[in-house]
């Protein structure tokens, strides 16, 4: 992440500004609740700094030997990321970059996944629909080496051949994540509101479609698809909401909702679930992010609600769980970790 939501009534130049654009009408700018601004605190004492300075990241993957692997959409890069140390390294370079007009936040190669020892990164909102006479694919590449990919499946082609039912304005979409799913793939799309499945072969499927929510983050535990909705703006705590999808009959059940923005799923411990919310949102158009420092990592409950585990992040826009620690990607270019977040019997104590 940050990745685009594009809601089918967003402006253009609105929807290309930020990766979380919604649809949904546009309402009055709220005021920023006083408990979300002295959430900073808590960070501080609840999460640590492990990576600073890298530029606008956006999706992320736990890949070989256990290392964390950060996409850079600006660069068109990966990078491995050492999560005890911190240290980084470039993993692969040559994607296709999104334009580095700010409209254009949102777009290029926005998430990575492996099957087994290969990377697969996805690329988004680089079409000629958007930027006429561009040459680049919205697609799947497979990285062959440190500067070289290819493509393996065409996920712009597709959705210009077979468009939603709910409106839109982005005939190639607008994808947000993918998740290894039975030896291929799955991809969510913000922007026509539905999740793909997709072969290694270059094979593309509709699993399942949804209504105005803005589907985000995935995460595969046995035969349960979780998928995040941010809802549509602006982004009220009770349309973000963790769904499972049962792949056999491609209908969803709602897990749990009532945070803001949510932007992740992942499932930690003793088959806890923890989702990412970006946080509270008064942007002044369509697509904007959530105010600094309002984000969450929030802990899914058996009562189909969500408990904070630690507040005050800033834009969050991906987590994955390695053992019993968080690691939250931000849109600034930082990585945080936070440790125990899984209460025994799931999590270890110190």
């Amino acid at each position: 992440m940050i990745r685009s939501t594009l809601g089918p009534r967003t402006a253009l130049p609105a929807l290309l500004a930020c990766a979380l654009a919604a649809c949904g009408d546009s309402r009055p700018a709220a005021t920023e609740p006083t408990a979300l601004k002295r959430d900073r605190v808590r960070v501080a004492a609840a999460a640590e700094l492990l990576v600073t300075g890298l530029q606008e990241l956006q999706g992320s993957a736990v890949g070989p030997g256990g290392a964390l692997f950060v996409t850079a959409p600006l660069a068109g890069s990966i990078w491995r990321v050492d999560p005890k140390t911190g240290a980084v390294t470039l993993f692969a370079s040559g994607l296709p970059a999104r334009n580095p007009d700010a409209f254009f936040i949102g777009a290029g190669v926005v998430d990575v996944a492996f099957i087994g020892g290969t990377a697969y990164a996805l690329v988004t909102g680089v079409g000629p629909d958007l930027e006429p006479g561009r040459p680049d694919v919205v697609g799947i590449y497979r990285i062959d080496g440190p500067s070289s990919s290819t493509v393996i499946a065409d996920l712009g082609a597709f959705s210009i051949a077979h468009p939603p039912e709910p409106d839109f304005f982005v005939p190639s979409g607008f994808q947000y994540a993918i998740e290894p799913f039975r030896g291929g793939f799955l991809v969510t799309d913000a922007h026509h509101n539905r999740v793909l499945r997709v072969t290694l072969d270059g094979g593309i499927t509709e699993l399942i479609a949804f209504g105005n929510v803005v589907p985000t983050g995935l995460e595969v535990w046995g035969n349960t698809i979780y998928v995040a909705q941010a809802g549509p703006i602006p982004h009220v705590p009770e349309n973000g909401k963790v769904m499972a999808i049962d792949p056999r009959s491609g209908t969803a059940t709602e897990v749990a909702s009532g945070a803001r923005l949510l932007v992740d799923v992942e499932r930690g411990r003793g088959g806890t679930l923890f989702a990412l919310a970006q946080g509270f949102w008064n942007g002044p158009f369509e697509g904007a992010p959530a105010q600094p420092e309002t984000g969450a990592l929030v802990r899914v409950n058996g009562d189909g609600t969500f408990t904070e585990v630690v507040g005050g992040l800033d834009r969050p826009t991906s987590v994955e769980i390695i053992r019993n620690t968080a690691y939250v990607v931000t849109l600034g270019g930082e990585i945080w970790t936070i440790a125990d977040i899984a209460s025994p019997p799931f999590g270890v104590s110190r």
